[in-house]
């Protein structure tokens, strides 16, 4: 049963969808980001892999690109106006190979286990990160691999003003406003996003770790034993 959050989430997404995918593909190195996030799955052709919180599409030509026409890419969101433009994202491109789902990303269940599994700026908006990130783990074929691609307020030096900037962003990008947080929204990001790389590392044999936008993005990928 769907929560006043999860329900306003919904709408928020679905409401702007076309915007977001808008961001998706214009946004100047956002495409290369998330070429080095599906590198960081290491994947083989004929992988199967799932992206959790997919919505437009934006990561599916590089996913396919990698696991090749007999691989199989998922992508999975709760959000129907996103995966309507997924869905015709497929359609346009003609992949018979990807295949959307609408389910949570934090409850979804598989009937067989795939290979790799990516998230994208989806685990600052979980409530309990760390508990996704080991059921995604738990979901995986043994010796697959986990990667996050997420954002964060830089730790740098320098970070002051592109922080204040990165702020700005994160509540635009909120569903719920500033006022639906106890503390700064950005800081709730922060510490989400900090708790989601804890429990990757601490799932994973190996991990990779990089740093990217001043900072601000990071991609840490995983193999689970």
């Amino acid at each position: 049963m769907a929560t006043d959050a999860t329900t306003a989430a919904q709408q928020f997404y679905g409401r702007w969808a076309d915007f977001y995918d808008l961001l998706a593909r214009a946004t100047p190195g956002l495409g290369r980001l998330r070429a080095r996030a599906a590198d960081a799955l290491a994947l083989d052709p004929g992988d199967t892999v799932v992206e959790m919180g997919c919505g437009t599409g934006a990561n599916f030509p590089h996913l396919r690109e990698r696991v090749g026409p007999e691989g199989r890419v998922v992508g999975v969101d709760f959000t129907q106006g996103m995966l309507a433009r997924a869905r015709d994202r497929i359609e346009r491109e003609g992949w018979r190979n990807v295949h959307c789902v609408r389910a949570d990303a934090t409850d979804v269940e598989f009937r067989e286990a795939p290979d790799a599994v990516l998230a994208t700026f989806v685990v600052g908006m979980l409530a309990d990160p760390e508990a996704a990130v080991n059921r995604w783990a738990d979901l995986l074929a043994p010796g697959g691999r986990l990667a996050l691609l997420d954002a964060a307020q830089t730790p740098r030096w320098f970070g002051w003003p592109v922080n204040r900037a990165f702020r700005g962003l994160v509540v635009a990008s909120s569903p719920s406003g500033v006022e639906a947080y106890e503390a700064a929204p950005w800081t709730v990001l922060d510490e989400r996003v900090a708790a989601a790389r804890r429990a990757l590392r601490e799932r994973a044999d190996e991990t990779t770790h990089t740093e990217h936008a001043l900072g601000v993005v990071r991609i840490t990928g995983g193999r689970i034993g």
